[in-house]
């Protein structure tokens, strides 16, 4: 099968693209970029495998149609996206812009390319900021009520997939994916700012004092790895364990929760990244890092999932900070 990737240079970019690759997959990797991001971890994850890269900007419903016409691919899987609550509060036009026309793009140009004999499944990548606010495991048949310009414009997105398959009979499905980090990931969020200091400090020789914000919250976090296999499984999905075929017009098996079901406090998280090192290293609260409203506890109950497609997660996290840190140490 061939995979159409949007989205391919970001963070989870790479990871999915191995993914397929993995399994067999032939990978059409697209982005706004003139070409495939390159670099000595993606170089090492690729191997030298052949990955055909085509420029696209999701934002023009015409280059969607192009790439799609030219490519025909079996399935498309959207990645491109403001991913970041921080910055969609500093550009929520942006946020709503490219998580919101762009998907709509994406379906648009899909449904005019659609004829007897084509009809490409698609996947959308969703965020647990859609649901409404709960210390309680979230399940996928929680209430949404999103309470910041990324998590509001990801129930949008959402929304417009059901219309999609419910309307036009298109083949989508739909992952509400809850905080996942790893090699590679940007410093703007809160895992990978705290390796990349502590490693900082680290090669420096010397003490020193890390800048956090909030760290009496609870998150469900992951290796990157297992939500990238989880995308790969739902998007391949053709029946339930119990032999129950998917509707295109149902929603409810459709939309899937990815994450690791446990809820990680911030602060042993912190505790153990700051342990990795050999020196002494103080914290200090950031103002504008420092968050009190936000949500104390998000957890994800991963029981459809796993009692469906049999996905469960394979990676510890603290296996993957160690991982992190040591890129660091070695490529800072």
């Amino acid at each position: 099968m061939k995979i159409l990737i949007f989205g391919a240079n970001g963070f989870v970019g790479p990871y999915l693209i191995n993914e397929f690759l993995n399994s067999g997959y032939e990978v059409v990797a697209s982005d706004i970029q003139d070409g495939l991001l390159k670099d000595d971890f993606r170089e090492k994850l690729y191997d030298g495998r052949a990955i055909r890269y085509q420029r696209c900007d999701i934002l023009s419903v015409e280059s969607v149609e192009a790439l799609i016409r030219e490519e025909l691919p079996d399935g498309m899987v959207n990645l491109a996206a403001i991913s970041s609550v921080g910055q969609s509060w500093s550009a929520p036009s942006l946020t709503m812009s490219i998580n919101v026309i762009g998907a709509l793009n994406v379906l648009e140009a899909v449904r005019g390319s659609m004829t007897s004999d084509y009809s490409p499944k698609l996947l959308f990548i969703g965020s647990s900021e859609e649901y409404e606010i709960s210390d309680e495991p979230l399940s996928e048949k929680k209430p949404l009520d999103a309470t910041n310009p990324y998590g509001v414009s990801k129930v949008a997105q959402e929304h417009f997939t059901e219309i999609y398959r419910k309307n036009y009979g298109m083949n989508i499905s739909y992952v509400r994916a809850f905080n996942h980090t790893g090699v590679g990931q940007r410093e703007t969020f809160v895992l990978p700012s705290f390796v990349r200091q502590v490693a900082e400090i680290e090669k420096s020789g010397q003490p020193g004092t890390i800048l956090v914000g909030n760290l009496d919250i609870y998150r469900d976090f992951s290796d990157v790895r297992d939500i990238v296999r989880g995308y790969r499984m739902v998007f391949e999905a053709e029946q339930k364990s119990d032999g129950t075929v998917f509707d295109n017009k149902t929603t409810q098996s459709q939309v899937y929760n990815i994450g690791s079901g446990t809820a990680y406090n911030l602060a042993e998280l912190l505790e153990y990244i700051i342990s990795l090192s050999s020196e002494k290293i103080l914290t200090n609260v950031d103002p504008v890092k420092y968050r009190p409203t936000d949500q104390r506890t998000i957890v994800a109950d991963t029981t459809l999932i796993q009692e469906e497609l049999g996905w469960k997660p394979e990676y510890d996290i603290y296996d993957t900070l160690k991982e992190m840190f040591y890129y660091y140490l070695q490529n800072v």
